[in-house]
């Protein structure tokens, strides 16, 4: 089914013994996975997770899903289930939490223990439900059950979701890895026991339905993990996500072997890995762990930093190495190790990252050059084999960009999925399942919503774009004086460019735009009025004339 964008029609009244499913996020995009589920008049949440800004999301922190179609029905919210802990699923919730606090959030020891280090930063207290696989939970109309996936952090769930209108399994992220390093493998047996009782609907990880096969082990990568434990001959620095779990312990086991101590570096580094070794999901041997100011007295060759900004983010603690910005002094001859995947989007910025690494004499082990990281999503083998063992009646593909989404649903209907039934839809689409089939509804309102200093809605699309034309057409201020009596000018207005720099040619051209837009003023419309007409006037004559369209103030001075 094609991907429909033209028509918006308000979605109608839910029909008697219906399931509404609701995605607000994460179909078209890497990020902001947020599903909601309505049955007989109460809400179920799926996730509540952050985009990170890209470059054209100039100073934007994070970007939310969009609570305004829940906003008026947040008391009808019976709970919120997270699949697993990383910020793509869990970075929104308090910001859903400050709307409503008492919601009750459901899931793993892990990801709720993630959860509550990030709450307290927001100063919210909130009721826990604790869950594993294997368990089932009432919650209102809609009856849960928890399944152990396989994923690139520990106690990653699926859910089931039964109610009378069908049940429906969202797999969450997930992968079949079958030598994992936790040995937790994703529930396969219990996939088929679904399909045997019958699933009505199926939401599975999109994210590597385009690459083919099945995806490798964790175990796979510690050859080359260990190689650069033992030859690096200075210090090592490895980047990785800060919920990366799996990883960071490979790291330690690899840094253990060679006689490396190590530290951690940047908040949400230490604090995840902080929470995960007091949960006993990250093993540390006594007297490997130090503070790494201490780290950088001991001999470079003993020296193992493990850091955040894998993917280039500016104020992450690798980037401000890169530019000299921090306390740890990276040099010729040292190593650093990239060891998590490139995100969609972040390209630009990691290349760059790597080439300022370059530039101060370090080798970069990424995973364009060695085996140093696979994906915690499940390829295309990995997900045929699910639609075979859950025969899905629907098929809604959830977790990636477009070209992923279709993809996945090209494989549902390769084994025997009714193409009718295999919805590609878009963030705000409203699926209605009853009587066995899932069909298109409507669409609510699912824009991005925009964090800066922990502050959601602090920018708009206005103010994006404004930021975008100062950083890339620059200003003008004008400065007019006016005979308050002729409404024209006393004398030539002066021009205060900033970001650029207009010739006297062209600053003489400004003028007479100035003087005939005033000429064009009814004599009362003077004040905030004319200010804004000579800016627009301006504004058109520079894309004209100059091939730029500055942000223009008129300020309007009567002599």
């Amino acid at each position: 089914m094609p991907l429909t964008t033209h028509r918006r029609p308000t979605p109608p009244a839910l029909p008697k013994g219906a399931l509404r499913i609701v995605p607000l996020g994460g179909l078209g995009e890497i990020g902001r996975n947020m599903t909601v589920y309505e049955y007989a008049g109460k809400l179920l949440i799926v996730d509540c997770g952050v985009l990170f800004p890209e470059e054209h999301h100039p100073g934007v922190d994070l970007i939310l899903p969009d609570f305004s179609a829940i906003r008026d029905r947040l008391d009808d919210v019976v709970g919120l289930v997270l699949t697993h802990g990383h910020e793509d699923h869990i970075g929104g919730v308090p910001y859903l939490l400050k709307e409503r606090a008492d919601i009750p959030v459901i899931s793993a020891k892990l990801t709720l223990a993630f959860v509550k280090t990030k709450l307290q930063e927001h100063r919210i207290t909130a009721k826990m439900v604790h869950v594993r696989e294997g368990d089932r939970r009432k919650l209102g109309p809609f009856d849960l059950e928890f399944l152990a996936v396989n994923h690139s952090i520990p106690d990653s769930l699926a859910v089931a979701i039964r109610t009378p209108a069908g049940m429906v399994l969202q797999t969450g992220d997930f992968k079949m890895d079958q030598f994992p390093l936790d040995r937790r493998i994703t529930d396969l047996a219990g996939f088929a026991r679904l399909g045997e009782e019958g699933v009505d609907l199926f939401l599975p990880d999109s994210t590597n339905a385009e690459v083919p096969g099945f995806m490798a082990s964790e175990e796979e990568l510690y050859p080359a993990i260990d190689t650069v434990m033992r030859t690096s001959p200075q210090k090592i620095v490895v980047s990785s996500f800060a919920s990366h779990v799996h990883r960071i312990q490979q790291i330690i086991d690899a840094a253990h072997k060679y006689g490396r101590k190590i530290a951690f570096v940047g908040r949400s580094m230490v604090r995840n890995m902080g929470t995960a070794r007091e949960l006993g999901y990250l093993k540390i041997p006594r007297g490997m762990l130090v503070d790494f100011k201490e780290l950088e007295k001991l001999p470079p060759s003993k020296a193992v930093f493990i850091c955040t900004g894998s993917q280039g983010e500016p104020m992450a603690a690798l980037a401000r190495m890169a530019s000299g910005d921090h306390q740890i002094d990276l040099r010729d001859g040292d190593t650093v190790l990239l060891a998590s995947s490139l995100v969609p989007g972040n390209e630009t910025s990691i290349y760059r990252l790597i080439n300022d690494l370059t530039k101060l004499g370090a080798n970069v082990v990424h995973k364009g050059n060695a085996k140093v990281h696979v994906s915690g999503h499940a390829s295309a083998g990995e997900l045929v084999y699910c639609y075979n063992l859950v025969r899905p009646r629907n098929v809604l593909p959830v977790h990636g960009e477009y070209r992923h989404l279709k993809a996945n649903a090209e494989l549902a209907v390769r084994t025997g999925v009714d193409p009718k039934q295999t919805l590609i839809v878009e963030d705000g689409t409203t699926i209605d399942l009853k009587d066995g089939v899932a069909r298109v509804s409507g669409y609510v309102q699912a824009n991005y919503v925009y964090v800066e200093n922990l502050v959601a809605g602090a920018a708009t699309e206005e103010s994006l774009q404004d930021r975008i034309r100062l950083a890339e057409d620059g200003a003008i201020t004008v400065l007019a004086i006016v005979n308050p009596e002729s409404g024209q000018l006393e004398e030539d207005p002066e021009f205060f460019p900033v970001g650029f720099s207009p010739t006297t040619a062209e600053l003489e051209k400004a003028t007479g735009v100035v003087e005939k837009t005033l000429a064009g003023l009814k004599r009362e419309k003077t004040g905030p009025q004319a200010e804004r007409a000579i800016s627009e006037a301006l504004v058109r004559w520079s894309d004209r004339a100059l091939r730029r369209k500055p942000v223009v103030t008129v300020i309007i001075v009567e002599a």
